[in-house]
């Protein structure tokens, strides 16, 4: 079993049960624990993750109740579900697009909305003054009812009065821009590995520190003008970019370059 001590945590302000659920859960999506393995018993897990051997009980009942073991007496617990959940996919090869379908083919649900001050990294990103009035928006992307995303998105306030606040619970981020008049014509974005924050981790229902891909991207219309930021978190066992390359030629050098 892959267990890494200290994973659980007292101090965070997920229930310990639940702590221990999302470590196993993950166990078994990755295939670390196999359908038909036998889990480690109460006390053996008591022991390996520093908590009551109740504690281990509970989230050993809630992985049953989900289907994901079966409990039995004198055999224990055994992995009845394989390591598969469905995969959301994006595609560097036409960005724009995917977004858009990824929006259409998930369910959102709108975690807060509020108004707040471009500080200067903001306000450089979006080519604002500092301190310029912008649109905080935090939203969870799922796939059968189960978050993938974590998305904290900034509008221009002179974009952001032109959407309804219900509908950032409703409807995917550029079709609102479309809505709006916004036309999305261009996207930069920044990919890297990070550790999921506590905050994160418990909208994703992943354990505090796990594996997530962050994207920072800022969206422009066809002037080239910013008209969002966001900072997205996926989760890795949940979201894969798929980038597809091919060697052309420029002149007489040979070198590698990106599709779309």
């Amino acid at each position: 079993m892959d267990f890494t001590p200290g994973m659980v945590d007292a101090r965070l302000p997920t229930p310990l049960y639940h702590q221990v659920y999302l470590i196993l859960r993950d166990q078994i999506r990755r295939g670390v624990l196999a359908s038909g393995d036998v889990v480690p018993g109460e006390q053996e897990l008591a022991r390996l993750m520093n908590v009551s051997r109740i504690t281990v009980k509970r989230a050993l009942n809630e992985l049953a109740s989900d289907g994901l073991v079966s409990r039995h007496r004198g055999r224990g617990t055994v992995v009845s579900a394989p390591g598969f959940s469905p995969m959301v996919k994006g595609s560097f090869d036409n960005l724009i697009e995917s977004l858009r379908l990824m929006g259409l083919e998930t369910q959102i649900e709108l975690v807060e909305h509020s108004s707040a001050s471009a500080g200067e990294a903001l306000a450089e990103a979006l080519g604002l003054p500092a301190g310029a009035p912008v649109k905080r928006i935090v939203r969870l992307r799922k796939l059968q009812d189960e978050p993938f995303s974590h998305l904290t998105t900034h509008l221009p306030e002179a974009i952001a009065r032109k959407i309804p606040a219900e509908a950032f619970g409703t409807e995917p981020m550029l079709v609102l821009l479309q809505k709006a008049g916004v036309e999305v014509c261009e996207a930069e974005q920044w990919i890297t590995a990070t550790s999921a924050p506590v905050a994160v981790a418990s909208l994703l229902d992943v354990p505090a520190g796990s594996p997530l891909l962050c994207i920072e991207r800022i969206m422009r219309d066809g002037e080239g003008r910013a008209v969002q930021q966001i900072t997205a978190y996926y989760r890795s066992d949940r979201f894969q970019y798929h980038l597809k390359s091919r060697r052309k030629r420029a002149s007489s050098d040979a070198a590698w370059k990106q599709d779309g």
